[in-house]
């Protein structure tokens, strides 16, 4: 089912949200589907679940091809539950970002170039890659959304933070 995703301001979005106690259950299995319907229906490469409303530590992103993101390589589709990310080093990378609940603005915004990601499938299944570059980016991103955190509180330059039909006049919306 499409789910309404809920927009900066919201206070919903700015919580920590809770950790998943029991995989493998209707209930979860419900959530990611939900998740998946609404993150495909927007064009979106990776959604969480504080942005639909639901306060747990729930993400998915991944797309084999994606027209809003027509250059980025394919980053597999994923669920991963109770994340915990860590940075394989200090090197950080700048990078446009937009975002479902932040819909047609665009900012730059600095991440990890390479980290290391580990948690659970739906199922309770360990997930652990190594990964880089956009993979990474959208990760993070996604991650962020559990701590209560917006890409635009990560943008340092203002200058590089605006409207994407001002920044990128006759490009399409590409909100993550």
């Amino acid at each position: 089912m499409i789910r309404e995703v809920l927009r900066m301001g919201d206070a919903r979005l700015l919580r920590r949200a809770r950790a998943v106690e029991r995989h493998d259950t209707p209930e979860l299995h419900a959530l990611v589907a939900d998740l998946f319907d609404t993150m495909r229906a927007l064009d979106g490469a990776g959604l969480a679940a504080p942005q639909i409303g639901v306060d747990l530590r729930v993400v998915i992103f991944g797309f084999g091809h994606n027209p809003r993101y027509p250059d980025a390589p394919p980053v597999p589709e994923t669920v991963l539950v109770n994340p915990v990310l860590t940075p394989m080093s200090d090197e950080l990378e700048d990078g446009w970002e937009g975002c479902l609940s932040v819909p047609g603005l665009r900012g730059v915004v600095p991440r990890h170039k390479r980290l290391h990601y580990a948690g659970f499938d739906a199922h309770g299944a360990p997930i652990a890659r190594e990964v880089d570059g956009f993979h990474a980016r959208v990760v993070q991103h996604e991650c962020d959304h559990l701590d209560g955190i917006l890409y635009p509180m990560r943008v340092r330059d203002f200058t590089r933070f605006g409207f994407q039909d001002v920044l990128f006049p006759g490009q399409p919306a590409r909100d993550e």
